[in-house]
């Protein structure tokens, strides 16, 4: 299965339209952004338990990134809310679940081979940064020279430019977006390739996004 997987074009995926997709797990759907590979691939997904759901433990031998968008995950190492960033490395492990359901995004074997770095950021936690022109507030969740993650909140009305020389990518966490006449709602996910800056206006909500800057695909990504 190939999604979205021509990475010299930019991409904007409306999720929030599109079908929830069973996955393996019961009570466990998806909605895929991008994604080569069949069950075990590289891929960037919307995620939803339902309460009382659970995948069995399993190894992330590509690395996992997820962003908690609602309710409560949950696996044995301890709770995440909304607004919960999580880094599990290659080689980590963990039983994932939801007692009340949840809606995550995360992205799957997108890991650099030598990158161990486990990070985790609960709701508020990150290194506050003075926000850009038409941002209100930046928190950075990781930097470790590869890659820079981070939330923005942008004010209402406001005109953002977001400079893109490595690759960008972003998700629309609460709020709306116009992005070349086009309408973002939450959940709206976003990808470009290197040299093409994001040009955007947050509409009378304001806007919330997960933004990453980095390589599209690490040149020395975990073999699948």
């Amino acid at each position: 299965m190939r999604i979205n997987d021509d990475f010299t074009r930019p991409v904007i995926v409306h999720a929030a339209r599109k079908d929830w997709v069973p996955s393996p797990a019961p009570g466990v759907h998806r909605r895929m952004l991008f994604r080569i590979g069949e069950e075990k691939a590289r891929a960037t997904s919307i995620v939803r338990y339902a309460p009382g759901s659970a995948f069995p433990r399993h190894t992330h031998t590509g690395g996992e990134e997820f962003v908690v968008l609602d309710g409560v995950f949950q696996d044995e190492h301890g709770d995440y809310p909304a607004g919960a960033y999580i880094r599990n490395p290659p080689g980590t492990s963990h039983v994932p679940a939801s007692k009340d359901g949840c809606t995550i995004f995360v992205r799957l074997w997108q890991f650099r081979a030598d990158d161990r770095a486990q990070t985790v950021r609960q709701p508020g936690e990150g290194q506050q940064v003075p926000p850009q022109a038409g941002a209100a507030a930046a928190t950075i969740l990781f930097d470790d020279g590869h890659e820079e993650v981070r939330f923005e909140d942008w004010q209402a009305g406001g005109n953002v430019i977001v400079e893109n020389t490595r690759g960008l990518e972003f998700l629309l966490l609460s709020g709306g977006l116009m992005v070349d006449g086009e309408t973002l709602e939450p959940q709206a996910w976003g990808r470009l390739p290197a040299g093409g800056a994001l040009h955007a206006q947050a509409t009378h909500k304001g806007a919330r996004l997960w933004i990453k800057r980095g390589p599209l695909m690490h040149e020395n990504v975990c073999a699948l």
